[in-house]
């Protein structure tokens, strides 16, 4: 069999074909056009399945946005994609193309790739976050994404770490990506030293030994501590899995692991704190995973 496993992000559309056993036999990426909003976007995975609807078995879909993943419907998003909130996305492929589709929120499909096939394999509960634009987080609880009530369990990047603080896009104040996310990083650096600076070039030689920007670098992983503190103390997870670009600077992992690993705190000195592996790739194995195993399921 082949799955169509497509992963959609603000900046791109990641999709291919993939093998039963989880090999990516072929991939693309497009331009995902998010400020031309929900319907256009949804035009372009309507293209992308034509292509490939007489070969595939199934359809696997990642995706921002909050996901009612029974439904296939997108139950929030926000105004990073337009008039996204309340698409069907799976009905509207089922109507034309008749295959299964599963459609699953960006950062689930990640931890799930991270689960069997990355830095997580072996671990039957763990944490994911995702350091970006936002803050995007999973849970991975006895073996299986949890949902919670109304799918949007995992919120890492809206709990609130500064009562008070910065207004953020979700409408509370003080939210834990206002701080800890790249982005804050980003304007951090510009407000200290008045450079515009994207997150690799922060960590350039010239950048990182600057005196300047190394406090505010540090000071920037302290917030990410501080927010993972909280996720500790409540869940009590033997893994934390960190992604995102930024992750894959030797010395933010590294920091991280050190502090948190130097905390009075019996749970904290057995947490391990790893750098999430499947990268570029975990949004669509993710997604082609769960396709997979509900095709599976209903073809038992």
């Amino acid at each position: 069999m082949k799955i169509l496993a497509i992963d959609i992000g603000g900046t791109a559309i990641k999709y291919g074909l993939v093998s039963e056993n989880f090999e990516i036999l072929k991939s693309f990426e497009i331009p995902t056009e998010a400020h031309l909003g929900g319907p256009n976007l949804m035009n372009k995975i309507m293209n992308i399945v034509g292509e490939y609807a007489d070969e595939i078995s199934c359809v696997g879909i990642s995706t921002a946005g909050q996901v009612n993943s029974e439904l296939g419907k997108i139950i929030f998003a926000s105004e990073n994609i337009p008039n996204y909130t309340g698409i069907e996305i799976t009905k509207t492929i089922q109507k034309k193309y008749n295959l299964p589709v599963c459609v699953e929120n960006d950062v689930n499909s990640a931890a799930t790739a991270e689960a069997k096939f990355g830095s997580a394999k072996g671990f039957k509960d763990f944490l994911c976050l995702t350091y970006g634009t936002g803050v995007g987080g999973a849970l991975w609880i006895n073996n299986q994404i949890y949902t919670g009530d109304y799918f949007s369990a995992g919120e890492f990047g809206h709990i609130v770490t500064h009562t008070g603080g910065k207004i953020c896009t979700c409408g509370n104040q003080g939210c834990y990506e206002m701080y800890a996310s790249t982005r804050a990083l980003t304007y951090a650096v510009k407000e200290a030293t008045g450079k515009t600076l994207n997150g690799r070039e922060i960590f350039e030689p010239e950048n990182f030994n600057n005196t300047l920007i190394h406090a505010v670098i540090d000071n920037w992983i302290d917030e990410i501590v501080g927010g993972l503190t909280t996720l500790i103390f409540i869940f009590n997870p033997p893994l934390i899995v960190l992604g995102g670009g930024i992750m894959n600077e030797a010395y933010v992992v590294s920091e991280i692991e050190r502090r948190i690993h130097a905390r009075p705190v019996h749970s904290f000195k057995h947490v391990q704190i790893k750098k999430a592996e499947m990268k570029n790739q975990a949004g669509m194995l993710g997604a082609a995973y769960i396709a997979k195993k509900h095709y599976d399921e209903e073809n038992a």
